[in-house]
C-alpha cells in the first residue's frame, strides 16, 4: 500500500500538529484574510519526523520573510526507565527501548520567550518526576535546536549580504548553504 497524506490518518495528525505550532509562531493578524501554506516533503524517515518537519516549516517561514514572534524549535525526548533520559529520538528509540513501550514526547517551543506551543506525549510514565525529567530534556534540546537554527540563519543573511554586495551569485549561495 503506498502510503500519502491523504490516507495516512497518523501524517494527517502530524500535519494538524505543524500547523498548529506554526499558527501558535506567525503573527497572524498580519496577515488578515491571507493564507499561508507550508509543504513539508519528508525523503527519509530515521525517526524525529515532526521535529524534524516544524523545525524545517519554522525556517522556511524565516527564509520567507514571514514575521514570527519566535524562532519555533522542535526537539524530541524520551523516557528509557531506570532514570535515563534520551534526547532527539531516533527510530528504533521511538518504537520501543528494552523491550518496553517507548515513551516519545516531541516537544516544540519559543526558546527566547520560554513558551511551550506543542507538547504530546501518548506512553505512561510512572510518575510526575519522570514526566518533568522528560520534558526538560526535551526543552533543553530545544534550546539546543534554536542555537543551530540561528547560526543558520546568520550564515543565510551574511551569503546573502555578499550578493547583494556583488561578492557572488544567488546560485552559489544556494548551493553552498543546502
Amino acid at each position: 500500500r503506498r502510503v500519502t497524506s491523504n490516507n495516512d490518518r497518523r501524517l494527517m495528525e502530524l500535519g494538524l500538529l505543524i500547523k498548529r505550532a506554526l499558527e501558535a509562531t506567525i503573527l497572524l493578524e498580519l496577515y488578515p484574510k491571507s493564507r499561508i501554506q507550508v509543504s513539508v516533503i519528508i525523503l527519509a524517515d530515521d525517526g524525529g519526523r515532526l521535529c524534524t518537519a516544524i523545525n524545517a516549516a519554522s525556517m522556511a517561514c524565516v527564509d520567507a520573510g514571514i514575521p514570527m514572534k519566535d524562532l519555533l524549535c522542535a526537539c524530541s525526548a524520551g523516557y528509557a526507565g531506570e532514570g535515563t533520559t534520551l534526547v532527539d529520538l531516533n527510530r528504533r528509540e521511538e518504537s520501543s527501548y528494552g523491550g518496553q513501550p517507548a515513551v516519545n514526547l516531541p516537544c516544540a517551543m519559543l526558546p527566547q520567550r520560554g513558551t511551550i506551543v506543542l507538547s504530546q506525549c501518548e506512553a505512561r510514565l510512572p510518575d510526575i518526576d519522570s514526566l518533568q525529567r522528560v520534558l526538560d530534556a526535551a526543552m533543553e534540546g530545544c534550546r539546543a535546536v534554536f542555537e543551530i537554527l540561528q547560526a543558520a540563519i546568520r550564515e543565510r543573511a551574511f551569503s546573502l549580504l555578499g550578493v547583494r554586495a556583488g561578492e557572488g551569485n544567488v546560485t552559489s549561495t544556494i548551493l553552498s548553504s543546502g
